[in-house]
């Protein structure tokens, strides 16, 4: 079973820089694919970004392509998730996730494909 801690949310400008983290204290990190979503307040939880468990493939929300990128460090047991030109738009709490499946070599888009989630971490963006 996964544990995930999210850190590295704030408050920061439009057009600024925030770099998530999320750590496994759990179950073994490197065979599982990992996530990142989100949800705006009054707003449904959204996929955002997401890597195997190689590192060799990832996906991305239309909406934060070449602005967000998401790593992972298996020897660190931690996925990142680098977000650049940050807009008020994305503003919301940052929730990553843990694949259900092992070795899954694609990346899933779905929520109910991840089965253990971190508590989130708040990301605010003013205008």
């Amino acid at each position: 079973q996964a544990q995930l801690e999210e850190s590295g949310g704030g408050l920061v400008q439009a057009g600024g820089s925030l770099r998530l983290s999320c750590v496994d204290f759990g179950r073994t990190f490197s065979t599982y694919a990992r996530g990142w979503f989100r949800q705006a307040p009054g707003k449904e939880r959204e996929f955002v970004a997401g890597i195997t468990w190689t590192g060799g493939v990832t996906s991305y929300a239309d909406s934060v392509k070449g602005r967000f990128t998401i790593s992972r460090d298996n020897a660190k047991n931690t996925v990142y998730l680098q977000m650049n030109n940050l807009k008020p738009e994305d503003t919301a709490v940052y929730y990553c996730a843990a694949d259900r499946l092992v070795l899954r070599s694609s990346v899933s888009t779905r929520g109910p494909d991840y089965g253990s989630w971190g508590q989130g971490t708040q990301v605010t963006v003013s205008s």
